[in-house]
């Protein structure tokens, strides 16, 4: 299934559409399916690098117990969609062929949210790696309006840049690697009077990283139509010789024309409990669950989100071989509608 939620009038949101990771699927269909159905918000460097295959896929991650984004670049041969060489990109975007929820007009209120986590030992370029832009289309639209970047520096450091020429406020790299940061971001639109609001947080501790507010700046230029958000890693190759392959993940993203309200994952295992039970774990050969309704869909995935067996319920108590599978980590999704429990196993070795 494609786990992507729109709220139509819910508090002060006018819309907002939430994307999250399933575990199942291609990763740039629920992408699309989000932030472009019908169309394509995926700017991902497959065309240098087909044989490594998608450079955005679903992974687990343990810290978070639930499926998330991972976004691939190898310092060799991905660059720019092939189009430019000096520099590399696996971005996600809204555009112009975006809902207009999804676009931010002259005096609207735009918010988004994320969760995103760099890699400990991350290699910034001295140029630019860019994590996250607020672009404009229409117009002088060239730079990005916002620019959330890390830069190679002595130490190395995250930047908020606006207008891409302004660092309005800079945190230390090693704060943001390793750990899941959150991102609230909110923005009322006006060529000459627009407001900023940003807060970066570690999810585990909600320690604040860096924070702006700005209530009189430029948030769109006169001559632009709207401005939309992009994710992800875009990075200067021009210093090649300093950076590494790397694997950065995002959890959800929020796009809100609004104030984003219950921005918290909803795919958890707290938040909508099965109340079913799984043993043994470890497992040899068979598993059991019960606690079961009869109604419930059971799906084992690896890691990386291939399924490697499912089955439905027909009782309160289901057994299923896992004899076929090799030794390793698996996830166990039991899913009843829209309720979800999610487990780790591990399959022992013969």
């Amino acid at each position: 299934f494609i786990l992507v939620i729109m709220v139509i009038c819910v508090g002060t949101v006018q819309a907002q559409v939430r994307l999250e990771a399933t575990g199942s699927g291609s990763a740039y269909a629920l992408v699309n399916a989000a932030f472009a159905p019908g169309g394509n918000a995926c700017e991902p460097p497959d065309c240098a690098h087909t044989g490594f295959g998608p450079h955005l896929t679903q992974v687990f991650d343990t810290t978070l117990n639930r499926y998330v984004f991972a976004f691939h670049i190898h310092v060799h041969p991905d660059d720019d969609r092939c189009q430019k060489f000096d520099r590399q990109r696996n971005e996600i975007k809204t555009y112009e062929s975006s809902a207009a929820y999804l676009k931010g007009y002259q005096g609207d209120t735009v918010s988004y949210e994320w969760q995103f986590k760099i890699p400990s030992g991350f290699k910034p370029s001295s140029g630019f790696t860019h994590i996250h832009q607020i672009k404009a289309v229409g117009g002088d639209d060239d730079m990005p309006l916002f620019t959330l970047t890390a830069r190679k520096a002595s130490p190395n450091r995250v930047e908020l840049i606006h207008n891409n020429t302004d660092r309005v406020k800079t945190a230390n790299l090693s704060l943001f690697e390793g750990q899941w940061v959150r991102v609230q971001e909110q923005i009322t639109i006006d060529s000459l009077h627009g407001t900023y609001n940003i807060l970066i947080t570690n999810v585990a501790t909600n320690a604040t990283i860096l924070s702006y507010q700005n209530n009189n700046l430029m948030t769109i230029r006169g001559s632009n139509s709207f401005i939309r958000p992009k994710w992800g890693i875009y990075r200067s190759l021009l210093d090649s010789t300093s950076l590494r392959d790397e694997i950065m993940l995002f959890d959800y993203f929020v796009v809100s024309k609004g104030t984003v309200q219950n921005a918290q994952p909803t795919n958890v295992e707290a938040t909508n409990p099965l109340h079913v039970n799984i043993y043994p774990n470890p497992v040899d050969d068979t598993v059991t669950i019960d606690g079961l309704t009869g109604n419930e869909t059971i799906r084992i995935l690896d890691l990386q989100g291939q399924q490697w067996a499912t089955q439905q319920a027909t009782g309160a108590q289901e057994r299923i071989s896992l004899k076929a599978l090799p030794s390793g980590t698996y996830i166990v999704h039991v899913t009843n509608g829209a309720t979800k429990q999610i487990f780790k196993i591990q399959k022992q070795a013969k």
